[in-house]
């Protein structure tokens, strides 16, 4: 995201949505030169304006055009509630040398970047969404609603998780924090989980019961896999004796990342193919995606996600 800012709009917005903003301008230029070409991020379709009613949404390039009066029409039947649901763990926060300022990213960066991102698309296509926040448990829920003054709460909440970017260690349990959800979400969303998973002594059996516990309650889940490529799938370390932390427990083990490397790429090739299979079993998207790649395969997937939702309810 371009870090050129403009100080009053940014006064006005604040940082994080300034840069949100930014970026869905950005994927929508980008759309519109793709085969997306005409896929609507606001309105559903026009309608013959009639006479004594607002003309807040008349589209005035249409009347140019066609010398006759249309109203944008959205569809708030067809709107979606969508629950952002954030792992702030203490493994969120590699690579752990990334300030909170500045352009580079590490993984909790990447997610809260991404949900403001999709924030700002929520806001256009006139949709509610909630945030849920955990760690080793539930710290923040907040249910969706759509007005500007509750999109701006959330905002804040995130800036406030950037402040804290490694500042503080803490677990993982994202079993357990999928359940409290499941269980404080009682109308049907779209869930949107941002997390690497990696929780010390994670069953993936009891992963998967947490999710079908969310697609039992008729919520639509996509999971983003986040991970930093390079180095967590890879394992590209430079073949020296070298001291890895946990970031959850502070523990550090001295080796040699050649003598680990085969092993380890192993068992992640393992992993990530075990969760597509068991996410697609259970009708849930599962997708993997580096860091390093912005956020635009972020605001794709959420997109095509939303098309498949609207299709099957017409």
């Amino acid at each position: 995201m371009p870090m050129n800012v403009n100080p009053s709009l940014l006064q006005r917005l604040g940082r994080l949505e300034f840069l949100a903003r930014q970026a869905v301008e950005g994927f929508i230029t980008g759309l519109h030169k793709s085969p997306f070409h005409g896929f609507s991020v606001e309105f559903a379709e026009h309608r013959l304006y009639n006479p004594g009613e607002s003309t807040r949404h008349i589209d005035w390039k249409l009347y140019g055009r066609s010398d006759k009066l249309f109203v944008k029409r959205y569809e708030e039947e067809t709107n979606l509630r969508c629950q952002l649901v954030l792992d702030c763990s203490g493994s969120m926060w590699y690579p752990s040398e990334v300030a909170p300022e500045g352009p580079e990213l590490n993984k909790l960066k990447f997610a809260i970047h991404s949900c403001a991102a999709l924030i700002e698309l929520f806001r256009r296509q006139r949709d509610a969404v909630g945030l849920s926040v955990f760690a080793d448990e539930l710290q923040t829920h907040i249910p969706a609603k759509s007005s500007g003054a509750h999109m701006r709460m959330i905002y804040n909440k995130l800036e406030d998780l950037l402040d804290e970017v490694g500042k503080q260690r803490s677990g993982t349990s994202t079993v357990k924090a999928l359940h409290q959800i499941a269980e404080a979400s009682p109308r049907r969303s779209l869930v949107v989980v941002f997390s690497d998973l990696l929780d010390r002594g994670g069953d993936i059996d009891e992963l998967m019961a947490a999710l079908q516990h969310l697609r039992h309650n008729k919520h639509e889940v996509v999971l983003f896999h986040v991970l930093e490529d390079d180095t967590e799938i890879k394992f590209n370390f430079q073949d020296r004796p070298t001291i890895f932390e946990d970031l959850e427990t502070g523990e550090e083990i001295r080796l040699h990342p050649a003598e680990v490397r085969e092993a380890y790429q192993t068992r992640m090739v393992q992993l990530r193919k075990d969760l597509d299979v068991r996410c697609a079993q259970y009708r849930i998207d599962w997708v993997d995606v580096d860091i390093a790649q912005g956020v635009f395969p972020v605001l794709s997937a959420y997109l095509v996600k939303r098309a498949k939702m609207r299709s099957i309810r017409s």
